[in-house]
């Protein structure tokens, strides 16, 4: 079996000008968009699309966000053009300023107002996972939308999972997620924020996006 390195997981690097790809999975890039706001539609974007088809949300359901940063704020706008009524739930308070303005139903520092038909967790807080479960209404799903989370803490079975409540993770995306999500944002206008950094500052935005000192997107411009 070939082994797959990941760049910036499995390997160094990642910062290429250039790069050669197989054409199966090179894809047509929506129009419209300037190369800062096209960076986090590529990863950011197309996970958070993934993570909204595992959550399984209903017909004008209620979906909770848990961190709002670069992929959440791609995907709470999936939604929110879906008929989704999303609930957004972050410590920042700019980034549930930016909630708002895109259409979130609410946008807090604690708990969502209702009751969940679904949610995805994006902050890779594994102390997160209770209080999400505990919000969703019977039946509901979390999804966690990363390739790393903290420990979670013990769960009761009863608070936490009865009910049917289960748990999804996502690995990555598939070329199909990417093909769907990039065609969406050809017919939808996302609203993409993005803090640009000179790639000189790579560091300085790897430390800003630690702290939660980027609101959307941290992006690396030559």
């Amino acid at each position: 079996m070939p082994v797959v390195a990941v760049h910036g997981w499995d390997a160094d690097g990642g910062y290429a000008s250039f790069a050669v790809v197989p054409a199966a999975y090179a894809l047509r890039l929506p129009a419209g968009y300037s190369n800062e706001t096209l960076a986090p539609l590529l990863c950011a974007g197309i996970i958070g699309y993934r993570a909204l088809k595992r959550a399984c949300v209903p017909d004008s359901g209620r979906l909770g966000i848990y961190g709002f940063g670069g992929s959440a704020h791609l995907a709470a706008q999936v939604a929110i053009a879906r008929g989704y009524e999303v609930h957004v739930v972050t410590r920042s308070a700019a980034a549930r300023e930016l909630a708002i303005s895109l259409g979130a139903a609410s946008a807090s520092a604690d708990v969502p107002p209702v009751l969940l038909d679904s949610a995805v967790l994006f902050a890779p807080v594994g102390t997160l996972v209770p209080p999400a479960l505990e919000a969703l209404d019977r039946g509901g799903t979390l999804a966690i939308a990363g390739i790393h989370l903290s420990d979670v803490p013990t769960l009761s079975y009863s608070r936490h999972l009865f009910q049917e409540r289960q748990v999804r993770s996502i690995t990555a995306n598939t070329r199909a997620d990417a093909a769907e999500f990039l065609s969406f944002c050809d017919s939808h206008r996302l609203s993409v924020a993005v803090q640009p950094y000179p790639l000189a500052e790579a560091n300085l935005a790897l430390s800003d996006l630690r702290a939660g000192r980027v609101t959307g997107a941290a992006v690396l411009v030559g």
